[in-house]
This record gives C-alpha cells, sequence and structure tokens, in this order.
C-alpha cells in the first residue's frame, strides 16, 4: 500500500480526529486551533472555526444525521457542523472525549473526568450514566448492535454498557497497560494499550487476548476494526500505523516519518485509510 499527505493545518494546530462523511469527505479536527477541516474528495481543504477559546475539538464521527458531530474535551461540549455548514453545540458536561454512534441512532461519548458515559441525539437531548468508578478516565467508546463498550484508561479496564445503563468492567490482564482506542468489529472489540505495548480483543463473553507489538515503546492509540475481523491501528510513539490480521499478527507497517505523532485514523468505504498527523497533514494510504 502507498501513504500519501495532505496539508490541512499549520504544524502547532494539531489534525486529531478524523471522520469519513457520507459524501466521502474526510474531516478533522483541529484540537490546538479550535476548528474543524473538511477535505473534498476533489482534495480541496475548507475549514470551520468552533469560535471558542480552549475548545480542543478531539474525536469526531459521521453522525446518523448527515452532519458530523465532535466532541469539545476543553469546554464541556459536543460540536455539531451541518450539512449546510452551520457551527452548533451542546452542552454535556466536563471532559467530554471519546464519541460513537450507537445502533439507536444517537451519539453516545465518554466524559473523562467524571466517570460518565453521555448519549445525545440528533435533537441535543442528554442523558448521563454513572460507571459507578472513581478516577477510571474513560477514552474512547464504541458500540455493537447492543450497547457501547469503551476503554478505562486510568481503571486499567474495558467496560460495557447495555441500553438501560447497566454497566460491566472487564479488567485487562496486563497492570498499568493504559487503554485508550476501541473499535467493534466482526469477532469482538478491539482496543489499544498506549503503556503496554499491546493491542487487545475482547469477546461478547468477556474473554480477552492481549497481542504484544514488535516495538513495546511503541503507544498504540486509536483502533479501527476492519470487515476481515483484523484492524488498522495508529503507533503514536514510532509514527507508523500498522494492519493485524484476525488472528493478531502484524501484516504490515506505513511509516509516517518522524516526529509525526499519529492520533485519530478512519477508513473508508472503499478500505482507504485516513490518519491525523500531529504536523498539520492527514495520511491518506491507499492500494
Amino acid at each position: 500500500m502507498r501513504s500519501a499527505e495532505i496539508v490541512v493545518a499549520e504544524g502547532n494546530e494539531g489534525p486529531y480526529g478524523v471522520a469519513v462523511g457520507g459524501d466521502g469527505a474526510v474531516w478533522t479536527t483541529l484540537v490546538h486551533a479550535g476548528a474543524v477541516a473538511r477535505v473534498a474528495r476533489d482534495g480541496v481543504v475548507s475549514r470551520f472555526s468552533v469560535d471558542a477559546d480552549g475548545s480542543r475539538p478531539s474525536v469526531i464521527v459521521a453522525g446518523p444525521d448527515g452532519a458530523v458531530w465532535f466532541t469539545r474535551n476543553g469546554d464541556e461540549r459536543i460540536g455539531r457542523i451541518g450539512a449546510d455548514g452551520v457551527v452548533s453545540s451542546v452542552e454535556v458536561g466536563s471532559g467530554p472525549y471519546g464519541l460513537c454512534v450507537g445502533a439507536d441512532g444517537a451519539l453516545w461519548f465518554t466524559l473523562m473526568n467524571v466517570d460518565r458515559i453521555g448519549r445525545v441525539t440528533v435533537d441535543g437531548e442528554v442523558s448521563l450514566f454513572e460507571l459507578g468508578s472513581s478516577g477510571g478516565f474513560p477514552a474512547m467508546i464504541t458500540a455493537d448492535e447492543g450497547g457501547v463498550w469503551f476503554a478505562l484508561n486510568q481503571g486499567n479496564a474495558i467496560g460495557r454498557m447495555a441500553p438501560d445503563g447497566a454497566v460491566v468492567l472487564h479488567p485487562l490482564p496486563t497492570e498499568g497497560a493504559g487503554p485508550v482506542g476501541i473499535s467493534a468489529g466482526a469477532g469482538g472489540v478491539w482496543f489499544t494499550e498506549l503503556l503496554a505495548g499491546q493491542v487487545g480483543r475482547i469477546d461478547a463473553d468477556g474473554k480477552i487476548v492481549e497481542y504484544p507489538l514488535p516495538d513495546r515503546s511503541s503507544k498504540p492509540h486509536a483502533v479501527v476494526a476492519t470487515d476481515d475481523g483484523g484492524c488498522w491501528v495508529t503507533l503514536w510513539g514510532s509514527g507508523s500505523a500498522i494492519r493485524l490480521d484476525a488472528q493478531g499478527a502484524v501484516t504490515e507497517e506505513i511509516p509516517l516519518g518522524e516526529n509525526s505523532e499519529p492520533h485519530g485514523l478512519a477508513v473508508g468505504a472503499n478500505g482507504e485509510v485516513w490518519i491525523a498527523l500531529e504536523i498539520g497533514v492527514l495520511a491518506h494510504i491507499h492500494a
């Protein structure tokens, strides 16, 4: 596979989350700039200001309403950019970070600072659910057919919340693993262990398998499950992205450049991969 780059920001503006819209455009949050960038299919880059100091746009997803939604980790809000380009937001609570679309058509999110999972409808109705833990620091979140899974970064566990708010936590076998990224896919839910240099998978019964990476200092960050049962992972520490097969073996590694600091990633309908690099660009990996 080949990698190309598209400049979307200044080097200090920090592209972070990535999402592919229904029209094929690619969106990325600029965490240090209080803005969101859009790359059209013809490569034209446009920019949307959040108009709020310290808002820190972070994780972004394509919503069920044709808009894109993103967490604003710095100011307790979730933002929305409609198909008409109108920017709006809804207040949700302290430390919104992870975000996904649930099977119920609502947006589900994590509140890192208060150990809660939240739900917001496309009409802006917010519900919050307690995790029953303290200092767990819920990070990214993903949805399956009946609930949501989340990485409990400081709690060293993977959790699942049912639609009624009931929570089950699954402690990780490796102590101090620091789980961050998580993505549901065929055969289970993939997650990353930032501090342990491992990628893991948990099945519906709570069985966990961990896969040590060749470079244990590579800091695996974001993960996206693929249709073949494997996943793509960004390696923040080593400046690359890797692909794992359904058995957890690394089948491919794409160098992204020294000090590139890859964060979020997204996989398009055609299998192309988009990765946000801290240096101000989106990496585009294609066959």
